[in-house]
């Protein structure tokens, strides 16, 4: 079956910086409401950076009374992160406002964004959201490819907190990702709006790898109206219409993301896949051989280890997933791959190794439950080796 290309993340794979207004704009009837059930509520964002009573006794309680000792940036990350008192987990599976994050203690990457913003606003502090420029990750599920980004921000108290007769603020960088170098880091400053944009994307995203088309096209609607520049919500827009069968809905709105966009090879890809269902095969080929697609052969590389594993070729499906590693090294799909492989071949250090790393890149709930699992059976297997071993 054709992959499916939605960009969204932990954040969103971004289209240009925002602020800047769009060279391009999407058809006014883009949108076709007739093909889709309306909600009783269409979704929103008005409160994504509210505070809840409860929030804001954590701030008045935890935060507030050490601001004048460190300072109100490092006040703020050492109460919600650094002293693990709120004992935040990651969750990738669902992405929430800051009241939803807050109350849960989780949340993936964009949710803490936006948690740690609306703490941040609530104290005064300047926000900064940041595009992080890179090489984005590659996630499965089922027909779909999720190209997954990364954004942060970083705080500043502003000049009034500077000694006097400082030009620059003071900006502390806040990145939920283990492991990055914030000081090589390339970044893009985006608008509140196009956070909100992608929130909204996000939840489209889920919505629709859940089979709920309607609530998808909705989240989407929402999401142009917040930031009508932002390509990735019409990609989404083409994927939702070709569920629905409305192909040719589906090529405009892809044209617009396209348009927008031009370079993305996700969007062409998508693009290409529909011209292929309206029987226009040529069309399809110019899209595919005219554009660079480094994560069309990553996924088709991923699922070749897989057909690997099943054909009992599990050195090559090793090798095949070692390549794909070096470009994804946190997704923990990949890491349960890595595993299989390994405990084919009989290294079960590696498969234990990286049974862990499934387990720790999967965050909480049920695919963490299914790594933790698995490895637990591997121990208690490994156990019984060297239990034998040492009775012979």
């Amino acid at each position: 079956m054709k992959r499916l290309f939605l960009l969204l993340g932990c954040v969103l794979l971004l289209a240009g910086c925002a602020g800047v207004p769009p060279q391009v704009k999407a058809p006014p009837d883009i949108f076709n409401d007739s093909l889709f059930v309306a909600p009783l509520q269409r979704p929103d964002v008005s409160t994504l950076f509210t505070l809840t009573p409860a929030m804001k006794r954590y701030l008045a309680e935890r935060i507030a009374p050490s601001a004048r000792r460190k300072g109100p940036q490092m006040a703020l990350i050492d109460a919600l992160y650094t002293q693990g008192e709120l004992r935040l987990e990651y969750d990738a599976r669902s992405t929430r406002t800051a009241a939803e994050a807050f109350d849960a203690r989780m949340g993936n990457c964009l949710s803490l964004v936006i948690m740690t913003a609306a703490f941040a606003q609530e104290m005064g502090l300047i926000v900064r959201y940041q595009d992080v420029l890179g090489v984005p990750a590659i996630e499965r599920d089922g027909e779909f490819t999720f190209v997954v980004g990364h954004v942060n921000l970083a705080l500043s108290a502003g000049l009034s907190a500077a000694r006097p007769g400082l030009a620059e603020q003071s900006w502390l960088i806040v990145d939920f990702l283990p492991g990055q170098d914030l000081g090589r880091q390339r970044t893009l400053p985006l608008a509140q709006q196009r956070i909100a944009a992608m929130f909204m994307n996000n939840r489209a995203a889920e919505a629709l790898a859940q089979g709920r088309v309607d609530e998808a096209y909705w989240w989407l609607r929402g999401a142009a109206a917040q930031d009508p520049g932002f390509a990735n919500t019409y990609n989404a827009l083409g994927v939702v219409y070709r569920h629905r069968g409305a192909l040719a809905q589906a090529e405009r709105a892809l044209l617009a993301a396209r348009a927008m966009d031009p370079d993305n090879e996700h969007v062409a890809n998508n693009l290409a896949g529909v011209r292929l269902a309206l029987g226009r095969p040529a069309d399809a080929g110019v899209l595919v051989a005219g554009v660079d697609q480094p994560a069309v052969s990553r996924a088709s590389r991923f699922d070749a280890a897989r057909q690997a594993l099943d054909a009992g070729q599990a050195q090559q499906a090793l090798i095949l997933l070692t390549g794909e590693l070096a470009l994804t090294p946190r997704h923990a799909e990949l890491h349960h791959w890595l595993a299989v492989a390994y405990a084919r071949l009989g290294d079960a250090r590696n498969a234990r190794l990286h049974l862990e790393l499934a387990a720790d890149y999967s965050g909480v709930g049920e695919q963490h439950a299914l790594y933790a699992g698995k490895l637990e059976r591997l121990k208690v297997q490994l156990q019984r080796r060297d239990d034998r071993t040492i009775t012979q």
